[in-house]
């Protein structure tokens, strides 16, 4: 059986942290399938297809992975459609690990076919969240070093703040 595995987020941006577990990830599983989804408690930089793009470009080094753009659905329902037996997730912290822990919880009550797998964020990601960069963004703060270079790019196209 092939390991499939659903890699889902908001990635608004997409951050070198969310990179970093992508490639790793790679290794690990034959395709990892990243849902840029909907959060509907927060406020999007990006629309989901510029998103959905701007993974696709940041990713597209690794053949094993495809990019697809996701409605409001419980994730383990998109897993199970898509064929992943696995939801892949990042953890930076304790809160991060409390948070997922009870995702991951609901999940299996919801699918206990479908398992989750951590990786723990390498020490130079701890720190990255889409949430504050946004908010350095907002005051033309430099957060070059944590983006991939076409999420940098955009960002700089589309931010009356930013200074490239």
């Amino acid at each position: 059986m092939r390991k499939i595995a659903l890699f889902p987020g908001s990635f608004d941006p997409f951050t070198n942290g969310h990179l970093d577990t992508i490639e790793r990830g790679a290794k690990l599983f034959d395709e990892i399938i990243v849902g840029v989804f909907v959060n509907t408690n927060k406020k999007s930089l990006f629309s989901p297809k510029e998103r959905k793009a701007l993974v696709e470009a940041s990713v597209a080094h690794l053949p094993n992975i495809r990019v697809i753009e996701q409605d409001s659905e419980l994730t383990v329902t998109s897993a199970k459609k898509l064929g992943a037996n696995f939801l892949l997730r990042g953890i930076r912290s304790v809160k991060d690990y409390e948070y997922e822990k009870e995702i991951m919880t609901m999940n299996h009550h919801l699918d206990s076919d479908i398992e989750t797998v951590f990786l723990l964020a390498r020490p130079q990601y701890t720190h990255i969240s889409s949430s504050i960069l946004k908010e350095v963004i907002a005051f033309g703060g430099d957060v070059k070093e944590y983006l991939p270079q076409p999420v940098f790019e955009a960002l700089v196209k589309k931010s009356d703040h930013y200074e490239a």
